[in-house]
């Protein structure tokens, strides 16, 4: 464990916190099946301005990531087609799922590639990081560690660390990219890659043919079972319960988010906004295949017993059919996120558990260093140099991407292991003072964790909302620059 503490501080600290270049510029839902773009204004005005064409990016998967990548790709001029199993259920986890966390780093992201869409989401979410946020004890409900997501990006002027409900970012972002096409009930199974193109193949034998394939489509991917061949996900050892209530804690103004801390268990509280209040309850268990006996609330009352008021009365006042339950899975690194003209992007190419809540913002980055990869690509040439010219611009991107979600990666599992080990004091069960069940001594490597986080946290909070690597212009910045050259 100590080594994966010095490895991951090392990584941290050897690179420098590249601040976004972020431009500091200071509404509506329509959920639609269809998203079809080939320019942020007019279908033609690309191909008109510079005589070129822009070449066409079909997206597998009507995800976060793939309609970022979708928004992103529209106000760079391609041609864009989504292709989605079933857009109403957001990779089929429901609106019960509940809110995903944006951090400042993904939000800048957003802005830099549409404003308005970026003040919209900001609008439509729950700011959490201008409050404190950390770990605390889930039985004594103590603070264990604090760390400040609002400073970091305050002083870089950027947005801060917030959560939005899946839905409405999806329902925004879906609105934003477009009504015309965004194919739902529209499963990728497979692919055929060619020297000039790359044709995709749905489920019902329809086929479409673009330029560059992106594999968006999550966990279980298509697209990379075609690529790297079929693997199993490797699972955490949790399994997640979660639950959305109106119970809200006197302390709401002052606290974001709380993680309370159990040995091979552990339950994260939330504000949401609206009044409402979303937990997770995390407990290490096989994965389980049937459904809870005596259901899904009972068994958690009996896990989490004896934890804090707080969590209790979470769980007690949550309605059995408002709790949902999910394995939770990850899988290895890969070096490799494409092959050819075919690129993964999001939880398709690096699956993160959501200890840290940073899957979908790792997928917006994504979209933002894959868009500016092939928006570098020349349109002009033989067909052989434009075709090596895409499949560069795609190893290029992972490339860029690899040493910072490989970070977040280990971090993530990291985090799983300590969580499993977590046990502030010893358990006098035999012995002399076995008989005194009050008596708690702490563990002096619990004491030595704590001091370590308390120096660690801070400095991978900065180098998370920082966005390390990325360097961002907005829409409006690169018509200025186009301008004046």
């Amino acid at each position: 464990m100590l080594a994966s503490f010095q490895y991951l501080n090392s990584c941290i600290q050897n690179q420098s916190y590249g601040i976004l270049d972020f431009r500091a510029k200071k509404y509506s839902k329509i959920r639609s099946y269809c998203v079809r773009c080939k320019s942020s204004l007019d279908p033609t005005l690309d191909e008109e301005k510079d005589g070129k064409r822009k070449f066409k990016i079909l997206i597998a998967g009507g995800g976060i990531g793939g309609l970022v990548l979708a928004l992103a790709a529209k106000h760079r001029g391609f041609e864009v087609e989504v292709f989605e199993k079933d857009l109403s259920l957001v990779r089929g986890e429901g609106q019960h799922r509940g809110p995903i966390q944006l951090m400042s780093s993904a939000l800048a992201v957003l802005e830099a590639i549409d404003e308005n869409v970026a003040k919209q989401i900001m609008a439509a979410g729950c700011v959490t990081g201008n409050r404190t946020n950390g770990f605390v004890d889930g039985v004594s409900g103590e603070w264990f560690t604090k760390f400040d997501l609002s400073s970091p990006a305050v002083s870089r002027g950027l947005p801060i660390t917030q959560v939005i409900c899946r839905m409405e970012l999806q329902d925004i972002l879906v609105n934003a990219v477009g009504l015309d096409i965004v194919r739902n009930n529209s499963e990728v199974v497979d692919f055929i890659e060619e020297p000039s193109k790359v044709t995709v193949i749905l489920e019902d034998g329809r086929q479409y043919h673009g330029d560059v394939l992106v594999g968006a489509d999550g966990i279980w991917s298509n697209v990379r079972t075609k690529l790297f061949g079929r693997r199993e996900a490797k699972y955490s050892n949790y399994t997640c319960y979660s639950g959305i209530t109106k119970l809200i804690p006197p302390y709401i103004d002052s606290v974001g988010y709380r993680v309370f801390l159990g040995l091979n268990q552990y339950f994260a509280a939330l504000d949401i906004g609206n009044g409402n209040m979303q937990w997770f309850a995390f407990h290490k268990q096989p994965p389980m295949s049937t459904d809870t006996p005596g259901g899904k609330k009972k068994l958690l009352e009996e896990k989490f017993g004896k934890w804090c008021d707080e969590v209790i009365a979470l769980i007690q006042e949550t309605p059995e059919s408002m709790i949902l339950q999910r394995e939770i899975y990850d899988r290895d690194m890969i070096c490799s996120w494409g092959i050819g003209r075919v690129a993964l992007l999001g939880d398709a190419a690096h699956p993160l558990q959501p200890n840290l809540g940073q899957g979908g913002c790792m997928a917006i980055e994504d979209c933002y260093q894959l868009i500016d990869e092939l928006d570098q690509v020349p349109n002009t040439g033989s067909d052989a140099q434009i075709s090596d010219a895409i499949c560069l611009a795609l190893r290029q991107y992972a490339k860029k991407r690899i040493r910072r979600v490989g970070i977040v990666h280990a971090a993530t599992r990291m985090a799983s292991k300590m969580l499993a080990m977590y046990q502030p004091c010893i358990q006098l069960k035999t012995g002399p003072l076995a008989h005194h069940s009050s008596l708690q001594i702490t563990y002096p490597a619990f004491r030595m964790g704590q001091a370590f986080l308390q120096y660690l946290l801070p400095k991978f909070m900065i180098w998370m909302i920082a966005g390390h690597g990325l360097s961002l212009k907005s829409q409006r910045d690169r018509e200025r620059e186009a301008k004046q050259t």
